[in-house]
């Protein structure tokens, strides 16, 4: 099978369970948004020098894998999807990242001022993902706010991560 399935042409795509949208409906656009964040940390996971970094942001990559996956199911294909063992997004995993921003916070990295990215590579894609983070709370949020979106935890998920990722920047930049 190729990847050039070409069922796509139409300007459709598939949803999970074989549902087909629109290229452009919200949900495709709230996990295509999640889909370029995993992307851009993918970036920052390559440059990272420090290890902190690159294992934490890999811990996130797996988790918005996860989130996609949460994202891309209609309501109604929902308890088929946790039937078949794929993860939802839960406050666990939310702890987990108010954990991080807890740590950095206790070395006294600064978040009182606005920030200007390009401090060193990492730190700028850190701010670039932030930017795409932000954008992907917004998709989500717009998902929710119709209805399509019952796990209020994903959009939890999402704020804290862009919060984790403004402050990893300072550390990084603290770093260099």
């Amino acid at each position: 099978m190729s990847i050039a399935t070409k069922t796509g042409d139409n300007g459709t795509t598939g949803l999970i369970y074989g549902h087909r949208v629109p290229k452009n409906h919200p949900r495709v656009e709230a996990y295509g948004t999640i889909d370029e964040l995993n992307a851009t940390l993918g970036l920052v996971r390559a440059t990272a020098t420090e290890k902190f970094v690159s294992e934490n942001i890999f811990w996130i990559q797996k988790s918005l894998v996860d989130v996609m996956g949460e994202v891309g199911v209609l309501p109604e294909d929902l308890p088929r999807y946790e039937k078949g063992g794929y993860m939802l997004v839960t406050p666990a995993m939310t702890a987990k990242l108010d954990a991080l921003v807890k740590e950095i916070e206790a070395q006294n990295v600064s978040f009182k001022h606005w920030a200007t990215p390009g401090e060193n590579q990492t730190s700028a894609s850190l701010d670039v993902a932030r930017t795409v983070c932000r954008r992907a709370e917004r998709r989500v949020y717009d998902l929710q706010a119709a209805g399509e979106l019952k796990n209020t935890e994903i959009l939890i998920f999402l704020n804290r991560l862009s919060d984790l990722l403004w402050l990893l920047a300072r550390w990084v930049e603290g770093r260099g």
